[in-house]
């Protein structure tokens, strides 16, 4: 019997589903004390979510901006893990693992910079007629 169908057969298990919970909590806790990184993504997802509710967006808007912060986060937790896994392999410096991280960390660029692209969109007509009004 091969592991999928191992897996497969396994039966449904509300506490197995707890314990990948717990695994998945205890992955973002690695998250956050392990990755420089993510502090000022955190710090950049409560400001946008301050100002979210400071501009009373939309429905649509605040879907926007989950999107674009939820890519960021999940960017940066695959780009460490790939981090990880890859330092566990070749603890040495090797050109092709150097490539990988470096691909990887181009996706946590390539999101952040989708998420910024998106929050001045969403943004900018709302802080625009702030600004106009007052004039």
């Amino acid at each position: 019997m091969d592991i999928v169908s191992m897996a497969i057969q396994k039966p449904f298990s509300i506490a197995a589903r707890l314990q990948s919970l717990r695994y998945a909590f205890c992955g973002l806790v690695i998250l956050l004390r392990s990755q420089h990184n993510v502090w000022l993504h955190a710090i950049a997802t409560i400001i946008t979510v301050a100002v979210g509710f400071f501009f009373a967006i939309s429905a649509v808007e605040w879907a926007l901006l989950v999107l674009a912060i939820s890519g960021v986060w999940v960017a940066e937790a695959l780009n460490t893990a790939i981090e990880f896994l890859a330092d566990a392999t070749h603890p040495e410096i090797h050109p092709l693992i150097a490539k990988c991280k470096d691909v990887a960390a181009a996706g946590v660029l390539i999101a952040a910079g989708g998420a910024m692209l998106i929050g001045l969109l969403v943004f900018s007509h709302h802080l625009w007629e702030r600004l106009s009004f007052l004039g």
